[in-house]
């Protein structure tokens, strides 16, 4: 049986649940259950993103784990959650930004590429790809000034206490009280300018980096759809017990083939943008020998990371930024897409 042949029968085969577009949404119920189940993600996985940052800003390769240790150990455990107020703060407008992006642009460039003549499952790839580019580029207008403001506390434990392991003596020297205070302390000393440092780096890491994740993610989807359609045509000797193809999924199923696509995506979107990434973060935690209390360039950025490890230290942090992708990716799209099922104004349909 050829390829295109078991891609026939597994579509015969497998009766997929429908996807919840923007109309069939009510609004208000999906931003206020949104911003509870997002933020509840985000407290379980915000350690690994300050090891991330820890290790992205240190002058040395230093192994994830004894990061960890060392910072419980001199700091306590709830450093780990250092500045995670005021990331959570700012999440919640970022994810409103980005989940409305998300399903406008998704709904009307699905529509549009059907229209033009595309099959469905291409046409599926390019509005999901469309729709994570125009979701990032709008979640960043909240979310950059946001990151600046919490790694700025993420490192500032490394930079005066004694846990200080190889992180950059350009760490900005100020100590901050709390999010606000440091909001009022970049303001004050780099203006408007120091809270959107790295905001053009994160945009060319996070909208690309989206949009390959959205269309990884359809296309992940469908080729383990594919897989379980030939694993059950093989099974089952091309037809089951009744005499019919039509299999029928559980929400078990779909929620575990949304779990695997998502880590696929993620996995392959950390490993291309894990560079950027790391630059952006020295851009907005680091400053600059050569230009006092402004930001360092991109291109001093990349040479001394270079002089500090290689090319390979642009992949500091690639550990716990696959680990956190992958985690997060099947952990957001699974809330996402329950979310969506909770949301949803006729949840009759939906069965």
């Amino acid at each position: 049986m050829n390829l295109s042949a078991a891609e026939e029968e597994s579509e015969k085969e497998i009766h997929i649940p429908a996807d919840i577009d923007w109309q069939m949404l009510d609004k208000s119920k999906f931003f206020v259950l949104g911003a509870a189940l997002f933020s509840g993600v985000s407290a379980t996985l915000y350690p690994i993103v300050l090891l991330k940052t820890r290790q992205q800003v240190a002058q040395s390769e230093v192994p994830c784990v004894r990061t960890a240790f060392t910072i419980v150990r001199h700091e306590g455990f709830r450093a780990l959650y250092r500045g995670f107020g005021t990331s959570l703060t700012g999440t919640i407008p970022a994810r409103a930004l980005y989940m409305g992006a998300l399903e406008v642009t998704k709904s009307n460039v699905g529509s549009a590429t059907v229209q033009l003549g595309f099959s469905e499952p291409t046409a599926a790839a390019i509005a999901n790809a469309m729709a994570g580019l125009s979701a990032a580029m709008a979640a960043q207008l909240v979310w950059t000034p946001v990151d600046v403001v919490s790694q700025r506390l993420m490192v500032q434990g490394a930079c005066h206490g004694p846990s200080n392991s190889g992180v950059s003596s350009n760490a900005s020297a100020c100590k901050y009280l709390n999010g606000i205070d440091a909001f009022r302390k970049i303001l004050k000393t780099d203006g408007l300018r120091g809270l959107y440092r790295g905001f053009g780096i994160s945009i060319l890491t996070y909208a690309p980096s989206n949009a390959v994740w959205w269309a990884s993610y359809s296309v992940a989807q469908r080729v383990v759809w594919d897989g379980i359609g030939c694993y059950y045509y093989k099974k089952d000797g091309q037809s089951n017990e009744n005499g019919s193809n039509a299999i029928k999924p559980d929400s078990k199923m779909v929620m575990a083939v949304q779990g695997v696509s998502a880590a696929m995506a993620g996995g392959v979107s950390a490993l291309i943008t894990t560079p950027l990434d790391t630059i952006k973060t020295r851009l907005q935690v680091l400053d600059s020998e050569e230009n006092g209390r402004r930001g360092p360039t991109i291109g001093q950025t990349i040479r001394n990371l270079v002089k500090e490890g290689g090319w390979m230290a642009c992949y500091r942090g690639l550990g716990p930024r696959w680990a956190s992708m992958s985690m997060s990716a099947t952990t957001m799209i699974t809330t996402y897409e329950f979310l969506k099922r909770l949301s949803a104004k006729n949840q009759d349909g939906l069965r």
